[in-house]
This record gives C-alpha cells, structure tokens and sequence, in this order.
C-alpha cells in the first residue's frame, strides 16, 4: 500500500515538474478561469445601435422615440424618413436594425384601427437580432398600451377600470436558474465541464506518451498504473474544484446548488478522463500527437453536448456517440447540480454513465497498456 502511495506521489512530481503537463495541469485552468469568461462580463447585451424610419412625422411617432432613447437594450443612432438610408447604414453595420414607422400611423391609430410597425434586424447575428425585437417589442408595446388606455378613460373608464379592462391577465416571467438571463451564466458553467476533460486528456496523455516514448521499462504492473490514474484524477479534481468553487463564485455565476452531489460524482467523471487519457497516451506512444488529436476534438463536443443545441434534437447516432464522451455526460449532470441544485435522484441517468464511463475506460486502459508493454517486449527481444 504505500508503494502504492509512493508512485501517485512521484506521479505528481513527475507531471508537475514537466512544463507541458504543468501548463495543462495547473496554468491552463488557472488562465482558462478568466480569459474565458471575460468578454461575458456584462452578461447582456445593452444598447445595442438602432434607428427609426419616420415617415409618419407625428407626436405618438416622436413619442416612440423618446422611449427608444430611454430603453436600455437600444441605442438610437438617428431618425430618418428614407428607409434606403437605414439599409444602407445596417449593411455598414452603423446600426444593428431599425424600425419602420409607416405614413398614417397617427390617423389609423386615433380611427382604432390596428398598425404594422415593421421591425428589421440582421438575423446572421442572433443574440443581436434577440435584442432588436424585444427592444422594440417593448417600446412599441409601452407606447400602445398607453394609447389604449388614454382611449378607454376617454369612453368613461376610471384609470383602474381602464387598466383592468386592458390587462385583465398579468403575466410575471421569473427566471430560474439564470436570475439574470446572463449569456455568461448560460454558457461559461457548461464549458468549464468541457476544459476540465480536454486540459485531463491532453495532459494524461501527453505524460504517459512520454513515458514510452523514453522506452521504460514494461514490467509496471497495472496495479501501478492504477496509481498513476489516481495521480491524475486527483489534479482533475483540483481542477474542478477550482471552477465550481472560486470561479463561479468570484464571477457570480450559478454554485453551490448541490455541492455534495457534485463532488460525489466528480470521483467517476475525472477517474474516466484520467483512465481515458491513460488509454490514449499507451495507444500513441507520442508526446506531441496526443495534443495532436484532441486539439480538434473540442468544439464537435460542445455541440454534442446539449447546452448549445437541445441533445434531444440531435440524430440518433450523435446521441448516443455523446454517451460515450465523459464531458457530455458531465455537462448535463454538473449543470444540473450546481446550477439547478438537483438531487442525486434526478441525475441518476447521468451518473449510471459516468460509472460505467469509468468502469469502460479502464478496461481500455488496461487493454491498451497490455498491449503497448508486449509490443515494447518484443522490440526488446
């Protein structure tokens, strides 16, 4: 046993002591933590450049206007009665969309007749194009509903009455989860999931491709191997506990729903990476090529994932590929747990996964160096 102890110990200091496992290791996450997240700070996007094509000219026209102006999603640039000036602008990206204010406006809307404003915005930017209609959407709407009731108190209706009359449903959205509706929050917390398995891989097998590369000697016993996996998940569970704790706490992002949870099922999710990359590093035998072949495997993952694209949407094939990729899996479970603060029950799926993720690869881990051992053997003799 403390053999055992004694080689996670000089695996540490080996892979801490070599610069490209240290990078991936240790500096990688501490610069991922907050290079990435940074330009997510603001969260939402805020005004955001638009226009207004008037061809109205009338006081509920520069009354729209004026709510343009005092919205905090827009940014009005100009007003213009030629519609031509707008495109043009939009297609300079000057603007970001504008909305069309058509001749007679004021005259349909005193007759009590209903009023097409158009709204155009570039949809290639969808986060923009988002913020565009819901900006003008609520100005539009504001400017309405108080022309409405201006009409019902003209008929007689108290201010009250009108105001029941108009709306006699509320609706109240509450957001869950994402309090503030963040692009940040919605997005950094799956990722990190997704850095933590591919700064594992990479370094795992970049150490262990090193480790044949060098010719030791094959009589290391799985047993050892087995050591060295420990030695690995453990760095893999530093790292997780760096984003999950400090980072998301310091960047205000959704934690601490189910902490307990969370670390229980970290166990399998990085033991699977570290056995994973164990595997990949005996199958290359290469310092450089692990790196190689895992560099271009992160944005397919992302996609696989779920947080970008509902998984329920995908092709059959590529769901079921995602169950084989620890970080997809890792995705929809740690989400789940920090973010939605959901039980052990709730994520049983996941974790059932996550076990036999860990359970599968290292099998393959023990296959694969097997294999490379007798094939060093035999170059031996």
């Amino acid at each position: 046993m403390w053999a055992w102890f004694k080689t996670v110990g000089l695996t540490w200091r080996s892979a801490l002591t070599d610069k490209g496992t240290l990078l991936m290791f240790i500096v990688a996450p501490i610069i991922y933590a907050f290079f990435y997240p940074w330009p997510y700070l603001t969260q939402e996007l805020r005004r955001v450049p638009v226009a207004i094509v008037d061809q109205d000219h009338s006081n509920i026209a520069r009354q729209i206007g004026r709510f343009t102006q005092a919205s905090p999603r827009l940014d009005l640039r100009f007003v213009t009665s030629s519609e031509a000036e707008a495109k043009a602008a939009l297609a300079r990206r000057e603007i970001e969309g504008y909305v069309l204010l058509p001749q007679g406006l004021k005259r349909d809307v005193l007759r009590g007749q209903a009023v097409v404003a158009p709204v155009l915005a570039d949809g290639a930017y969808f986060l923009i194009n988002k913020v565009v209609l819901s900006g003008f959407g609520e100005v539009l709407g504001t400017v309405s509903a108080g022309i409405e009731l201006r009409q019902l108190q003209a008929k007689g209706a108290s201010p009250l009455g009108a105001a029941a009359s108009r709306s006699p449903l509320n609706l109240s959205t509450v957001a869950l989860y994402n309090k503030t509706q963040g692009y940040g929050s919605y997005v950094v917390p799956a990722v990190a999931v997704l850095i933590i398995q591919q700064l594992m891989l990479i370094g795992t097998a970049m150490w262990v491709g090193t480790w044949f590369e060098r010719r030791r000697p094959d009589a290391d016993s799985l047993a050892t191997w087995a050591a060295r996996t420990l030695a690995f998940a453990c760095l893999g569970l530093l790292s997780a506990a760096w984003f999950f704790g400090p980072v998301f706490r310091f960047f205000d992002y959704g934690h601490s729903g189910n902490v307990a949870g969370a670390a229980l099922l970290l166990l399998p999710y990085c033991w699977g990476i570290a056995a994973l990359g164990v595997a990949l590093g005996a199958l290359l035998a290469d310092r450089e090529r692990s790196m190689q072949a895992l560099l271009c495997t992160s944005l397919p993952i992302a996609f696989l994932s779920g947080f970008s694209w509902p998984r329920e949407a995908l092709p059959a094939p590529l769901f079921a590929l995602g169950d084989f990729i620890p970080a997809v899996v890792g995705i929809q479970t740690f989400v789940r747990l920090n973010q939605m603060g959901a039980t052990l029950a709730e994520v049983r799926p996941f974790a059932e996964i996550l076990l036999l993720q860990a359970l599968g690869f290292s099998v393959l881990a023990a296959w694969a160096l097997r294999r490379r051992q007798m094939g060093e053997a035999k170059n031996v003799a």
